[in-house]
């Protein structure tokens, strides 16, 4: 009888980075395809929340050109959030405690940590929208507090503490996109 594979998968990474599985995160090597499955998690993040904004944008009778644009940033802005909140809890966790991880070290676990953010799309259900992306910020928030807790080998209220840190101003860009999406689908109308 053959054994299962120990090489992670897509579905088991996703599912183990949903879960919050601190020994996922703990075991989890910078390996090449572990790189991937990250990119490909934040990648899916992205295109999850461009169907929910789409979705959105559409019911509000957006322009063809304006609906392109708003998606590409969108898309844009979970991709960049994601690279810069690793330069961030990098820089931090410099700043807090010398560690050994190099920026690319991060990249892996941080991009597991967006799992929860490839169920954006959830927030094109009417009235349930801001609250479900509320909850999946959160969740996403949750999962980089693990990831770095067990990546920095440091503990639980640092880790937070460096989280928080590159949350709050991500939140504040995300919101400030949709924001500006909704100033513009305002003025075609």
């Amino acid at each position: 009888m053959s054994q299962p594979s120990s090489r992670p998968t897509f579905w088991a990474t996703l599912w183990n980075a949903l879960r919050l599985n601190a020994r996922f995160y703990e075991t989890a090597d910078t390996t090449a395809k572990n790189r991937r499955i990250a990119r490909a998690i934040v990648l899916l993040a992205g295109l999850s929340h461009m169907l929910g904004s789409a979705v959105i944008l559409l019911f509000n009778r957006a322009t063809l050109p304006l609906l392109l644009v708003a998606l590409l940033l969108d898309g844009l802005s979970i991709v960049v959030g994601y690279y810069f909140w690793t330069f961030l809890v990098l820089k931090v966790g410099q700043w807090l405690k010398p560690i050994d991880p190099t920026y690319q070290d991060l990249l892996s676990p941080i991009g597991f940590a967006y799992a929860p953010q490839v169920l954006n799309f959830l927030t094109l259900i009417p009235l349930l929208g801001r609250p479900i992306e509320l909850i999946l910020s959160v969740w996403s928030l949750l999962a980089v507090i693990v990831a770095v807790r067990e990546g920095l080998d440091i503990r639980t209220r640092r880790a937070t503490l460096i989280c928080l840190l590159g949350w709050i101003p991500i939140q504040i860009a995300i919101g400030l996109v949709q924001v500006l999406e909704q100033q513009l689908v305002n003025q075609t109308a």
